[in-house]
């Protein structure tokens, strides 16, 4: 996305980050935006944000364990900010699926693949996520092999992990909420 961060990238009118916030905010009791930088245009829409707990930039999980240590409930939904079409019953799904497979964690998956940045987990695993981001891995799918899985099938909503990386997949996602074809 040019260096800008995707979280604030304009999307039919208004930062991703806004489109994740609408969506979510409604589902859970607090959210928090893990950012390592823009963090003060991220607090300016009232949530708190939090930086790495862990140094050098270590991708998703650190930014999940972040989020982890930053909670005070018993479990935490992640989700990109770069995924701005979040499903309002997102949490619900995840929670239900937890629950019936007695799991540590709950990942969407859309039919074809698991989506392992759209998690519900017990927060209580962040001491085995900071141990496995410390024995130098990163592969959260190895993290979550470590851990007893429920898969929260979203086959009716593949709309939810459209991900936005770059100018053509905004211009193609932009026209889609406009009702137009790209």
């Amino acid at each position: 996305m040019g260096g800008v961060d995707k979280g604030l990238v304009e999307l039919h009118g208004k930062p991703m980050i806004e489109h994740v916030l609408r969506a979510l905010q409604p589902q859970v009791s607090r959210v928090i935006i893990n950012a390592n930088r823009n963090r003060d245009q991220y607090a300016a829409y009232g949530v708190e944000v939090v930086a790495d707990i862990l140094g050098d930039y270590q991708g998703p999980l650190a930014g999940i364990a972040s989020g982890m240590h930053a909670a005070n409930t018993t479990y935490v939904l992640t989700t990109p900010c770069d995924s701005p079409l979040i499903s309002h019953d997102l949490a619900e799904r995840l929670y239900a699926a937890l629950l019936r497979e007695d799991a540590e964690v709950s990942v969407a998956h859309d039919g074809n693949r698991m989506q392992p940045v759209f998690a519900l987990l017990r927060r209580d695993l962040l001491p085995s996520l900071l141990e496995y981001l410390e024995s130098g891995e990163r592969k959260i799918d190895r993290w979550f092999d470590k851990h007893r899985l429920a898969l929260a099938y979203f086959e009716d909503r593949h709309d939810m992990f459209i991900n936005v990386n770059n100018a053509d997949e905004r211009a193609a996602l932009e026209a889609k909420l406009a009702g137009v074809s790209a």
